[in-house]
């Protein structure tokens, strides 16, 4: 091989090795290049494809790096594969369970009534509570026939006698303080052995015997109601319980009433039994201040007295 064969071989070879370190290295990109063009990329890169991605980093970050001309060409690869590079792993912040509040005995159908009401308690003892205690009643008959119900609270609670009230109704003439005063023996021994009411006859003669008193007293005061009212100024007694314990099972004025119809001749009529019928009747409202029947029964109360 002569001198100037190999002279220009090596100007050849000095000539390749110098082409390629002036051409870029684009394979470090092609991996991370697909994260931003997920259909796939060429091989190889053009100037034009990297002015793209530059564009497209630079509109996500705040450095500047990437639009500026003076950076060289190898800065600006670099910084863009630590912007495409995995992000680090970071928490996801579990969200807290917040833990609804268990839901109250009483609180039935989203309504938060008194606390002896509970979810085991019977549907007509529910409904008495919720159509029936605390609303003021001023009819004779009505008033007799809770007159007659509490005083049975000795023998059965209330969801036993209420279970009952219609047949009881129904036996005792509606509860007509006339009808129920002229009853015969027959009459009361019939209804005495008749297993469904499943009540004495000393209680059906007590009955009786107060629906007599009831007659004497209308003709004094021209009703039952004006009579047993006047005792509270004609309006009901609003107090603010709180919680069941504060409930008091007789008061004062309970007594004082208690005290004459026994005067008058009435049975089966204690303070504790007198006290329970003013609730019923609604001569105190007595449901607790959270229950939804409070307000309600206070705006009953608050109206003008309509007896009878």
């Amino acid at each position: 091989m002569s001198k100037q064969y190999f002279k220009r071989h090596v100007l050849e070879k000095n000539k390749n090795n110098s082409k390629e370190k002036e051409k870029p290295n684009y394979n470090i990109l092609s991996k991370n290049l697909k994260k931003i063009y997920p259909i796939g990329l060429p091989r190889t890169c053009s100037p034009l494809s990297l002015s793209s991605l530059s564009l497209t980093l630079s509109q996500n970050s705040t450095d500047s790096s990437l639009t500026d001309v003076s950076v060289p060409l190898d800065e600006k690869i670099s910084l863009a594969i630590r912007l495409i590079a995995p992000a680090e792993k970071r928490e996801v912040p579990v969200a807290k369970v917040v833990q609804q509040p268990i839901a109250d005995p009483g609180d039935q159908e989203g309504l938060r009534r008194c606390n002896w009401i509970t979810k085991s308690s019977d549907k007509v003892y529910v409904q008495f509570h919720d159509e029936c205690w605390g609303v003021p009643v001023y009819d004779d008959n009505e008033l007799f026939e809770l007159l007659a119900l509490s005083g049975m609270l000795m023998d059965f609670n209330w969801t036993e006698i209420l279970k009952r009230r219609l047949l009881l109704r129904e036996s005792f003439a509606g509860f007509d303080p006339n009808q129920v005063a002229k009853m015969e023996e027959k009459e009361i021994m019939d209804m005495a052995s008749n297993k469904e009411l499943n009540i004495t006859e000393s209680r059906v003669r007590c009955i009786v015997d107060n629906a007599k008193c009831i007659t004497k007293v209308v003709r004094e005061y021209g009703s039952f109601s004006s009579y047993i009212w006047e005792y509270v100024n004609y309006k009901p007694m609003i107090n603010k319980f709180r919680y069941p314990r504060n409930v008091p099972l007789r008061s004062p004025k309970a007594e004082a009433i208690s005290k004459d119809l026994l005067r008058r001749g009435f049975r089966f009529v204690g303070p504790v039994i007198v006290y329970s019928f003013m609730q019923a009747t609604g001569m105190t409202i007595d449901h607790l201040v959270d229950c939804f029947r409070y307000r309600e029964c206070v705006n009953l109360a608050e109206r003008p007295w309509r007896h009878v």
